[in-house]
């Protein structure tokens, strides 16, 4: 009988709006929070601008550079006013070799015999975008390992290999192999091992670690003066219309690319966070609109609950029957929007897959779905059973 009676409190219309706007904002919540977990990984791959947000800054080469060398160095005074632009966070140097660097390879494998000029960099690990476990120099260890950027194994597979009949080779390959470096200058000549260790997508240079290139300038530089003609900024915000206007104002040159990856990176996440947004303000307003029904109907039917507390039913009861009808239809929408969600993310994922090299992570749709639905029903249900609680004891 207890049913009977709630039963026609209910308006359907309530209740069904209410679970279509719930699915809408649950489907949109685990969509867009899937979708950031699987494209994070591959835009963060391609720019870096999810770990750092920076350029390589210097001086653009003029014909009258080309006579006075001494233009493409930065200046003290130039340097402090970069550090102090308010859109700056970080600055750091390239420390280049101010010796002599010649590889040769060993006949090994498939690794060709060479004879190159070299020249070596280094940076601060932190601005690096490759982390290898043997990425450490000390002086009882004749083995420099090298970081090279990957574009220069590209070049060699698919440009000088291709011409020259030479096999193509892979990271793992290469980095199986050993190479001779020698270093000379001030009156000296040492000759080391090598190793290619990492490969960068981010700097253009052959590095090699801090301490050894501090070292073998104290060893084998003939000018211990060394000069700044590039500087790796770490910026605040990669957005900021500002920094292009500094770069134009001093007639400096950027690697303007990985800037406006940067930039694409920013504004994905931005819009990530609107969109994110835009669903959990229709979820609250569909949890709002049940809530405020409910206590609609408690008010215009409040004569027939307090008739049921008075002829012995407790208010948990009553409330109870209003309980299981939301619980119930929460967990349909809930259900529905995980499958929905489940849905786009193996459209838009075979879609990741033809423009790039996309691995699904863990999927935790179904995970935050269930905290997000055990959220709503105890809120829900606490909100309920005051309420009706407050009716029959304010009869």
């Amino acid at each position: 009988m207890l049913h009977r009676l709630l039963r026609k409190t209910l308006v359907p219309i309530q209740i069904i709006g209410y679970s279509i706007t719930l699915l809408i904002g649950v489907a949109i919540i685990l969509s867009v929070y899937q979708a950031y977990s699987d494209i994070e990984p591959i835009i963060s791959k391609q720019s870096g601008a999810f770990k750092k947000n920076f350029a390589v800054l210097s001086k653009k080469t003029t014909l009258f550079q080309t006579i006075n060398k001494e233009g493409i160095y930065f200046t003290p005074k130039e340097i402090k006013d970069i550090k102090n632009q308010e859109f700056v966070k970080d600055i750091a140097f390239f420390d280049y070799a101010n010796f002599k660097v010649t590889a040769t390879s060993n006949p090994a494998g498939n690794i060709p015999v060479f004879y190159t000029d070299l020249f070596f960099e280094s940076v601060p690990n932190k601005f690096l975008d490759v982390n290898p476990t043997n990425w450490k120099w000390d002086s009882e260890n004749d083995i420099i390992p090298v970081i090279v950027p990957e574009d220069y194994l590209n070049l060699y597979n698919f440009g000088f290999a291709e011409s020259q009949g030479l096999p193509v080779l892979s990271k793992q390959t290469i980095s199986k192999f050993s190479f001779n470096i020698v270093l000379s200058g001030n009156g000296m000549q040492g000759t080391y091992k090598s190793k290619i260790v990492g490969f960068t997508n981010r700097i253009n240079s052959i590095l090699v670690p801090e301490n050894f290139l501090k070292w073998a300038n104290e060893k084998y530089g003939e000018n211990q003066n060394l000069k700044t003609s590039r500087i790796l900024v770490e910026f605040n915000d990669p957005s900021d219309k500002t920094i292009l206007e500094f770069v134009k104002k001093n007639n400096y040159s950027m690697n303007e690319d990985k800037l406006q990856l940067s930039k694409l990176t920013f504004f994905f996440k931005i819009a990530m966070l609107f969109v994110l947004f835009i669903a959990i303000v229709i979820t609250c307003l569909s949890i709002g609109f049940i809530i405020i029904s409910i206590n609609l109907i408690i008010h215009k039917n409040k004569d027939t609950i307090i008739n049921l507390y008075n002829i012995g039913y407790d208010h948990k009861e009553i409330a109870k029957y209003y309980q299981l009808i939301i619980s119930g239809f929460t967990l349909i929408s809930s259900i529905i929007a995980v499958i929905i969600s489940y849905i786009a993310r193996k459209s838009y994922f075979t879609q990741l897959q033809n423009y790039f090299v996309a691995k699904e992570t863990t999927n935790h749709t179904f995970l935050v779905a269930v905290i997000i639905t055990v959220i709503i029903l105890i809120l829900c249900n606490l909100i309920i059973r005051r309420n009706i609680k407050r009716a029959v004891i304010c009869k």
